[in-house]
């Protein structure tokens, strides 16, 4: 396991800067495939719980090998996906916008998440008056709010949220249904402000995932991306969690290792390939505490 990086080991450049995250996760205890509500869920296919809860346990104690705490929810047995806690809501500065599912089957999920982060003693918890799936189609930059819509969020999450953190959201079209979700198709690697002026969050992303008009915003907002190919994007391997140095990614996105190198950042490959079996990995498997 790798541990946390001290300052002289950063990128000499500043464009790679570690901080101590807090996550939430959820244990798989209850993770099954008994419904399809996107294209990775094949209900032919099995799912061995025993190794989805040993993959999803490496996870979880890379985090903490890498400095981060870790909160845990306690698993559901009729909520399969629960262990996907990114998409349970957004929380930025004690406000938390809660989600609204698209599917049914989640819906029980929301409640759970409210629960948790009231447990927590915080007040400020607003449930979505449109359909959002939390950091499932919100990414955080150091200036906006990334909000992807086309599958499952509604077109009127990004100015809902807007509204309530008062930050600027950029609203990103959705098309391809394999990458359902915006962290299926785009991690933010640097959610920091940069040093000097225009400094900007890194990212990176797989063009094919957006319209054209989106494609163009990310273009413009980002000129030095790293732009993933297809076969990377496929293995999910932009559902990836950044500390600002260490980007934890699928293992199977072995194109994205050297892009991640090159730009000052530390590339921590990991198996969730049994929870790739339900269209999730790494980030879904992730909700920030911040």
């Amino acid at each position: 396991m790798r541990s946390a990086p001290s300052q002289a080991a950063l990128h000499p450049q500043g464009a790679s800067v570690y901080r101590p995250r807090r996550y939430l996760m959820c244990p798989p205890e209850h993770f099954r495939v008994t419904y399809s509500i996107n294209p990775w869920m094949d209900l032919t296919k099995p799912v061995d719980v025993r190794l989805a809860m040993a993959q999803w346990s490496d996870l979880r104690d890379c985090y903490r090998s890498l400095g981060h705490s870790v909160e845990e929810l306690t698993p559901h047995p009729d909520l399969p996906d629960l262990v996907f806690t990114a998409n349970g809501g957004l929380l930025l500065e004690d406000r938390v916008l809660g989600a609204r599912f698209a599917h049914p089957e989640r819906y029980g999920e929301a409640a759970v998440h409210e629960e948790w982060h009231r447990g927590q003693g915080r007040s400020e918890f607003q449930r979505a008056q449109h359909t959002n799936e939390g950091e499932g189609d919100f990414a955080v930059t150091a200036d906006w709010l990334l909000a992807g819509h086309g599958f499952r969020s509604s077109p009127l999450a990004p100015q809902e949220a807007q509204e309530y953190f008062g930050r600027p959201v950029i609203a990103l079209d959705l098309v391809d249904p394999r990458f359902y979700h915006l962290d299926t198709a785009l991690c933010v690697l640097d959610d920091a402000p940069g040093e000097g002026d225009g400094a900007r969050s890194t990212v990176m992303y797989y063009p094919g995932a957006f319209s054209p008009g989106s494609r163009a915003v990310l273009r413009r907002l980002f000129p030095e991306a790293i732009v993933a190919a297809e076969s990377d994007a496929l293995a999910l391997g932009l559902n990836a969690v950044s500390d600002g140095h260490h980007v934890v990614l699928p293992q199977a996105a072995v194109g994205l290792l050297d892009p991640l190198r090159e730009r000052g950042f530390d590339p921590v490959p990991i198996d969730l390939s049994e929870l790739l079996k339900a269209g999730g990995s790494v980030k879904c498997c992730t909700g920030e505490l911040r």
